[in-house]
């Protein structure tokens, strides 16, 4: 191959979208998650807290802001990476990459004031028994291994929702 100025170089390199979300526990180790309200992509479905970076935000100060737009909880300053998840193909837009980040354990989560953003029309705290047949915006597996990365002070790392080393869904999320 011949050589080539690194600023031509990078532009012939994938581009990727980068998204964070936030896992939230209570007390009781269930997990905060939020319904997509009607007429949004996603209706229906539930999902944790985040979104995708706004220009030159870094993945946990979007993830804060996510978390302050959707939910009106204010996380603490330092951020707990416990997962990367790489998407090759997201509804045909190209990679993403989520960044996920633990935002701790709300004393009296169940008691906490979520005030939801227009995008969302409800919340619940959810044991991970509670969740099969609960339409996710995601897999149950993802979950799952964030949960035990959340508890255990680990990272995960993910492939389309899975745990490296583990199939990977056919042809990505539902």
């Amino acid at each position: 191959m011949e050589w080539m100025p690194r600023e031509q170089w990078v532009r012939t390199q994938p581009r990727a979208l980068l998204a964070a979300c936030v896992l939230v526990l209570d007390d009781d180790g269930r997990v905060l998650l939020l319904r997509y309200g009607a007429g949004r992509p996603g209706a229906g479905q539930w999902w944790l807290p985040g979104g995708m970076l706004d220009h030159g935000e870094d993945p946990w100060t979007a993830a804060r802001r996510e978390m302050r737009e959707e939910t009106g909880i204010e996380l603490g300053p330092l951020p707990t990476l416990i997962g990367v998840d790489h998407r090759v193909d997201v509804l045909g837009t190209g990679p993403v990459l989520d960044c996920f980040f633990h935002g701790g354990a709300l004393a009296d989560g169940a008691g906490t004031s979520v005030r939801l953003s227009h995008e969302h029309d409800r919340y619940g705290w959810f044991a991970l028994s509670g969740l099969p047949g609960l339409p996710l915006a995601a897999r149950l597996p993802t979950l799952v291994a964030l949960h035990a990365a959340a508890t255990d002070g680990t990272v995960v790392c993910l492939r389309e929702g899975s745990p490296w080393g583990a199939p990977a869904a056919p042809g990505g999320r539902p």
